[in-house]
């Protein structure tokens, strides 16, 4: 049911909560933001991230994910877990990645992000053009992440808490460095992936790990 899902120009200033306030103007009154991190990566889940700020939430700082150092968002989501209203993370293992394709397995982490908040939202602002029907009345934001405050926050959240389960997984199997690259197809993972096959943590659908299975079973 989204309300609408055009694109937005970018603002100046970073993030703020104007659409949550137009939103709460229409007469919702639980607005969440939604944002996920790890569609790209040959390895790990996708993790999907919901939360929900007080009005007029303001925090130094705050901005698309990508855009910050690690142990800035590290900082970042200490203060957005103890200041939001409510968040909720979902996570979506390779394994699902690889029955459902990513976009699914992204719905999927949405889904259980947004049953972790206390009170089901009324409204959803969703990043980028995915979208999502949860049931729920929404609007997907083209940047989002660079112009919703719940956005930006909720993209803060779900990259730590990914980054944190990929250096979880370089403890238990070092050998691919997960601590470094995240999973990504980087020059040193593809080679380390050609040297030792793939791990229990690979996506098996993608391009790059499948041709590694070829080879193994040729």
């Amino acid at each position: 049911m989204p309300l609408s899902d055009d694109a937005i120009e970018l603002g100046a200033v970073g993030p703020t909560c104007d659409l949550e306030e137009e939103a709460r103007v229409r007469g919702y009154r639980r607005v969440a933001g939604l944002d996920e991190a790890g569609r790209g990566p040959l390895a790990g889940p996708v993790v999907g991230a919901a939360v929900m700020v007080p009005r007029r939430f303001s925090l130094q700082g705050l901005d698309d994910s990508k855009t910050l150092s690690p142990a800035e968002r590290e900082v970042l989501f200490s203060v957005i877990a103890e200041s939001a209203t409510s968040w909720g993370i979902g996570v979506a293992s390779a394994a699902e990645i690889d029955s459902l394709n990513v976009l699914g397995a992204t719905r999927l982490a949405w889904q259980r992000a947004i049953k972790q908040l206390p009170a089901l939202p009324d409204f959803l602002l969703i990043d980028g053009h995915l979208g999502a029907d949860f049931g729920i009345p929404h609007r997907s934001v083209i940047h989002g992440d660079r112009l919703s405050s719940s956005i930006a926050a909720a993209s803060i959240l779900a990259k730590v808490f990914r980054d944190r389960i990929m250096c979880d997984y370089h403890r238990r199997d070092p050998r691919y460095r997960f601590h470094i690259h995240k999973g990504y197809p980087t020059p040193e993972h593809l080679r380390l992936l050609r040297r030792f096959g793939p791990s229990p943590f690979h996506r098996r659908s993608f391009g790059p790990v499948r041709q590694c299975l070829v080879q193994e079973n040729a």
